[in-house]
């Protein structure tokens, strides 16, 4: 299970059926009164996250300048699908995660959640189109993606699926305010499941799983009445002052001006095959590392020999699933950390391997204090923009083979997807899977902004693929090998 460009997907033409949800409770109430009348600000309130992305998501919508994006996930069904079954699966897996059955609303100020009960739920199937064109069905799910997901409206995804005689490919699209990167085999595995168990004749039911919700009420409890002060904030305050300022600059050129947001290029790439894969992970844990923090430290050697400091500083998500019971909850588990390591001319991978561990360990022990939070206390000023200040240096990476399910991910094949209207820097997403180590990065439109990632990318590829050869990086200068072919790296424009 990979990620890239929805437009990279290959599905066949057929006939789009999508299940569109809708509460028997009849018409909603209104907004609540300052004093919680119409639901409990108290009791169900947004995470940090949440109110984030609201809150950009109400301020862009004001200022005529809306801010858009979404993470979908696809998959595919073997045999002529059974519509019924499907829908029951559906509506079982919507039922069973609270966050998907939630309203979003201020109440007195804050974002509160307020879930409409399970049994109030029902799905409504309708026939949308037909198509004889993978290219004009590949267009429509595009645009229908873009124009169905809106973070100020509920539902806040869409499910459907492209049937055909012999076969169908299953996709919901998700705004982040509801899940993140991990929810996508959640939703692959749950369905499929409860969907063959249906069409063995037995219930599709799975075991409750906790809600996200009370993991967000938990957080604004430990963290809302922090003060800038609070000692908890310290990591984060020594990372500022040799960072010099909050947010880490990416540090290579992509011909951006201040103060404004582009257009993206949608990018995909392999970086390694499942053998190369292998070696990759054996040679890091030769030397105390895993792999994650082989190609952590390749990105920032990378960005060294490209014009980068020695010191590599950077955004690093990390999953807050592991705290609890959570792995098999669907929600926006994720706080961005700072992490920094010295990665200097002249270091080897495993003194760099050394200092990528210190710096992640460092990170973890410190872990506490989301983000949003952090940010909010600590960078006041550019807390009250919509984006993040300038290109920022990011860093994500997942092994899909830990995934429950992932077993049955040759026969699914699925595959995750995200887009962004605009942007105002680059964002690179790493994977594992059974296929090897791929890439995914959306960055701005622009010449500056393709030449340099084109070349990182490029120059990653060889790095990687150096450490699984020889054990260490490369040697800096001219990239070796031909340049990148339409397989390894294929640029969309959103």
């Amino acid at each position: 299970m990979r990620q890239f460009p929805l437009e990279l997907r290959h599905v066949a033409p057929g006939r789009v059926v999508e299940w569109r949800l809708r509460s028997t409770a009849g018409p909603a109430a209104g907004p609540a009164d300052a004093d919680g009348g119409g639901g409990d600000p108290a009791g169900r309130r947004a995470s940090f996250n949440q109110d984030k992305h609201f809150t950009v998501a109400e301020e862009s919508r004001g200022a005529d300048d809306p801010v858009a994006s979404w993470l979908a996930v696809t998959f595919e069904v073997e045999g002529a699908l059974d519509e019924v079954a499907l829908a029951r699966a559906l509506l079982g897996f919507v039922r069973r995660h609270e966050v998907l059955r939630c309203e979003f609303r201020r109440l007195a100020g804050e974002l509160a959640c307020e879930p409409l009960a399970p049994g109030e739920l029902a799905l409504e199937a309708e026939h949308v189109a037909s198509f004889d064109s993978a290219e004009r069905l590949r267009a429509f799910l595009v645009e229908r993606f873009k124009r169905s997901i809106d973070t100020l409206s509920w539902p806040l995804f869409t499910m459907g699926a492209v049937l055909r005689p012999d076969s169908a490919t299953v996709y919901l699209a998700f705004d982040h305010i509801v899940c993140d990167g991990m929810s996508m085999p959640i939703v692959v595995r749950e369905v499929m499941t409860a969907y063959e168990a249906l069409r063995r004749g037995e219930e599709g039911d799975l075991p409750p799983v906790p809600s996200y919700l009370d993991f967000a009420e938990e957080q604004r409890r430990r963290y809302l009445s922090i003060d800038a002060d609070d000692a908890r904030l310290d990591y984060w305050k020594s990372f500022i002052a040799r960072n010099g300022e909050f947010f880490p600059r990416f540090p290579l050129d992509l011909g951006v001006e201040p103060d404004r947001m582009y257009p993206i290029v949608n990018e995909a790439s392999s970086l390694l095959d499942p053998a190369e894969a292998e070696v990759f992970e054996k040679t890091c844990l030769e030397v105390g590392a895993k792999p994650f923090m082989g190609l952590l430290g390749s990105v920032a050697v990378c960005l060294r020999d490209a014009g980068g400091p020695g010191v590599y500083r950077g955004f690093m998500p990390v999953s807050e699933r592991g705290r609890g019971s959570w792995n098999d909850a669907v929600g926006w588990f994720v706080n961005t950390m700072p992490i920094e390591f010295d990665a200097s001319p002249g270091r080897d991978f495993a003194q760099v391997m050394t200092a990528v561990r210190a710096g992640f360990g460092e990170m973890i022990a410190h872990i506490d204090v989301p983000f949003v939070r952090a940010w909010e206390l600590l960078a006041p000023q550019e807390f009250a923009a919509r984006s993040w200040p300038y290109p920022v240096n990011f860093f994500s990476y997942i092994d899909m083979r830990k995934c429950r399910g992932a077993e049955r991910h040759h026969e699914w094949r699925p595959a995750t997807h995200v887009w962004s209207a605009r942007a105002n820097g680059a964002c690179s997403w790493f994977q594992r899977d059974a296929d090897g180590l791929h890439m995914n990065s959306l960055y701005v439109d622009t010449a500056a902004a393709r030449r340099t990632m084109g070349d990182f990318q490029d120059a990653l590829r060889e790095t990687v693929r150096s450490v699984a050869r020889t054990g260490g990086f490369r040697r800096p200068g001219r990239l070796a090998g031909p340049r990148r072919s339409a397989e390894q790296a294929a640029p969309l424009r959103a």
